[in-house]
């Protein structure tokens, strides 16, 4: 099937064709290929995994994708809905998002589901590796448990893989529950949050279709770090029209690598600073103290503050966006400036009329209207301002800030203050320039600019078109009609005119939806999937917000992992601004990734992050037999021996990664040893080699064979949540972990014990 696909798209490529509608009809049928091509290629791997035999004698194979009888290609899997014995039209192969397979899901020796059998599929590429069978007729229900332990177990290799064979019920149920409105799932480390989030982003995808590949579904991460582990999840289950993104990626245009303070990221994060933006927007709507002065062609013209601001007030009254209000603004000034250029022109002595009648009335206002110092005069009292102007001057000036944000403290302000020539945007400016686009609207001038290159490009095309039809029209033949009377041939003129034609030869736009949302501030997205949701601030929430009108939302998180200093206490916290408590809280319960050696140890610290939670963790469904450690060594030995323990983690599992997690200011001395010691580094720029150098926050939604914590009451201290920090650090491995510090241990590892002789940590081994 994949075979003839591709000699299908092939095929249509090769095709002549000069027509534009030849050339167009083979592009989408080229784009529909290719796009079926592309999901095959990714569901390659494990196409089919499972089986399940009903009582009944019906068996349907479940898969990633549908794959119809007639070999199509992949198919919506409807057809496989149905109940009751297979038909002439049963699919190959049902999606595993269809009713039908469920089953393969929720079934167990209590509950069978009308199964009989249910077989799970092991394979490498096209061939078979495994088959388990658990059968529904009193035997152990024991196959299923163990797909899912091979799974757990096998090795991590920088790439998250889908869990699509091993979804458990409490995660079903999850990815399964109505798209309408907000979904919180809360979920301790290792409950398969993540994806959870991303496969119920594919079964939006396959009950959505039409709308959802339309409008797009956004997936959001903390971290690039981050985006690249999860990748590859979607395209795996056949979904490729994804756009993956952090919030500071949401805002085209600005690439945010300038570096913030702790400090100042909460400050800027918090939900006030919307009100700060807007007031920064109305001053610089001005009304002066004392008249302006404006020179026309050599004749002085005065506005008074009053008459501004009469102006100001009802340029405000429009509700419009600050940009798109600058031309009533313009309008009323030249409204109040025309009669007083014409009384400059003197009085009729005879009748005592003015000299300007009605018609030139109108010409000194058009002459007004296009004057520059008008304009200028405008742009003094209400200037045309991009985001990044607004932000950059207000940021530059105490005067400014003083007046947008009374409400900080002198300090607060001083804290956000920039120098006026400094260059680049942090992440955490990102919402605020969002905010700022919202309130300003378009420039008058680039959309004037835009009209024009519109206008332009179409007029272009319409006399290209026109030279054709001239053409056509040129070399009209004739004919003999029955009564020897010339009759005229069709011509081209008869069948379209010179509009039709240039819209037909208007350029098309072959960009992807996703595509074309990235590239789009305005873009409404059909659903967001938020994970790590709880470390997202205020204005954070606030631009996604925009992003998603509707309000459909899967979110994603556990408030006792927050780090960020701006990021969330509570779910009601964040949402209640946006929805209000129209939002339902699902949790999962289950601890998939940590062994229950690790899971006790990571419980210790959870009591100490959230007291009001008691501690209560994820309940862990297997153990390594290998305990966490810890060892104490001296401080300017810390990095080395972390390095040391890195390799020797990482040759204990071949085939699997290990993440070395520290403090930031440790980060470039572990990567520089972990080198001198013969690994390859990653940092927090990659995903892919052997040892992993990361701080808490890269870490996060990351996982790893073995892990190493350095220094861990360096991270506690290193921020206002370091003990959320610790948390995140020590949960993270599948397999073993180890802890170094120096001098006496913290009080919250206490219990652990040093390695003994001979087991991973010891410093006997070589």
């Amino acid at each position: 099937m994949r075979q003839e696909t591709r000699s299908r798209l092939e095929e249509v490529l090769g095709r002549a064709g000069t027509g534009h509608q030849q050339l167009a009809e083979r592009d989408v049928a080229a784009g529909e290929l290719a796009g079926r091509l592309a999901r095959l290629d990714a569901v390659e791997n494990g196409l089919c995994f499972g089986r399940i035999d009903l009582r009944d004698g019906a068996v349907r194979h479940i898969g990633r994708i549908g794959i119809l009888d007639d070999g199509a290609g992949p198919g919506d899997g409807r057809a496989g809905a149905r109940s009751g014995a297979p038909t002439d039209d049963e699919p190959l192969q049902i999606d595993w998002r269809t009713p039908a397979a469920r089953p393969f899901y929720t079934a167990t020796a209590v509950s069978p589901q009308n199964l009989r059998r249910r077989r799970h599929i092991s394979s490498r590429g096209r061939t078979v590796t495994a088959v388990r069978d658990e059968e529904f007729d009193g035997a152990a229900d024991v196959a299923g448990d163990t797909a899912l332990l091979d799974a757990l177990t096998a090795p991590r290799s920088g790439r998250m893989s889908d869990i699509v064979a091993t979804i458990q019920a409490e995660q079903d149920a999850v990815i399964r529950s109505p798209h309408t409105g907000v979904l919180v799932v809360q979920g301790g480390p290792g409950t398969g949050k993540t994806a959870v989030a991303l496969h119920r982003a594919a079964y939006l995808l396959y009950t959505q279709r039409e709308r959802l590949a339309r409008s797009v579904v956004l997936v959001v991460g903390p971290t690039p770090t981050f985006l690249r582990y999860v990748e590859e999840v979607l395209p795996s289950l056949g979904e490729t029209g994804v756009l993956l993104a952090t919030v500071d990626e949401l805002y085209p245009g600005v690439r945010a690598r300038r570096p913030e303070t702790p400090r100042v990221a909460e400050i800027k994060g918090r939900p006030a600073m919307a009100e700060v933006v807007a007031a920064a927007v109305r001053d610089r709507q001005h009304v002066p103290s004392e008249p302006v002065e404006i020179e026309h062609e050599n004749v002085v013209l005065t506005l008074d503050p009053a008459e501004i601001s009469r102006a100001r007030d009802r340029a405000r009254a429009a509700r419009l966006p600050h940009n798109e209000a600058q031309p009533i603004v313009h309008r009323l000034l030249v409204d109040v400036l025309t009669p007083r250029l014409a009384e400059r022109y003197g009085t009729d002595v005879f009748d005592g009329g003015l000299l300007v009648g009605a018609e030139e009335f109108e010409e000194l206002r058009e002459e007004l209207r296009g004057s520059p110092a008008v304009r200028e005069a405008v742009e003094r009292l209400w200037p045309a301002l991009t985001p990044e102007r607004l932000l950059a001057e207000l940021l530059a000036s105490p005067a400014r800030l003083a007046a947008a944000a009374p409400g900080l403290t002198e300090e607060e302000r001083a804290a956000l203050l920039r120098p006026a020539d400094a260059s680049g945007w942090s992440a955490a400016d990102v919402p605020l320039l969002d905010e700022a686009a919202e309130l300003l609207g378009t420039e008058p001038r680039r959309a004037r600019a835009a009209r024009e290159a519109a206008a332009a490009d179409h007029a272009e095309r319409l006399a290209l078109a026109q030279e054709a039809l001239d053409v056509a029209y040129g070399s009209r033949t004739t004919d003999v009609d029955e009564d020897g009377e010339d009759a005229e041939l069709l011509s081209a003129h008869d069948v379209l005119d010179a509009e039709l034609l240039a819209e037909r030869h208007r350029e098309a736009d072959h960009r992807t939806p996703a595509e074309r949302a990235a590239a789009d501030r305005t873009w409404a997205f059909g659903h967001v999937v938020v994970d790590e949701a709880q470390e997202l601030s205020g204005m954070a929430w606030r631009l996604l917000a925009r992003r998603c009108p509707a309000r459909s939302m899967t979110v994603v998180g556990d408030i006792a992992q927050t780090s960020h200093v701006a990021g969330a206490d509570s779910w009601e916290q964040v949402l209640a601004p946006h929805v209000g408590n129209r939002w339902r809280l699902a949790e999962l319960t289950v601890n998939y990734r940590l062994p229950s050696e690790i899971a006790e140890l990571a419980e210790t610290v959870l009591r100490a992050v959230d007291p009001a939670r008691g501690g209560k963790a994820p309940r862990a469904v297997r153990s390594c037999g290998t305990p966490p450690w810890r060892r104490s060594v001296p401080r300017e030995r810390l990095a080395a021996e972390a390095a040391r323990e890195a390799l020797r983690a990482a040759a204990a599992f071949p085939r699997g990664r290990v993440g070395v997690i520290a403090p930031d200011v440790l980060r470039e001395a572990l990567v520089r040893e972990v080198e001198a010691a013969g690994g390859t580094p990653e940092g927090a720029a990659g995903t892919g080699h052997r040892v992993a150098v990361l701080d808490p926050r890269s870490a996060k939604g990351l996982e790893f064979d073995a892990v190493v914590v350095v220094d861990p009451d360096a991270v506690v201290a290193g921020s206002p949540r370091g003990l959320n920090d610790l948390y995140v650090a020590l949960t993270r491995p599948t397999q073993r972990l180890g802890v170094l510090h120096t001098g006496e241990p913290p009080a919250l590892l206490r219990h652990l014990r040093a390695p003994r002789p001979g087991a991973p940590g010891a410093t006997d081994r070589a």
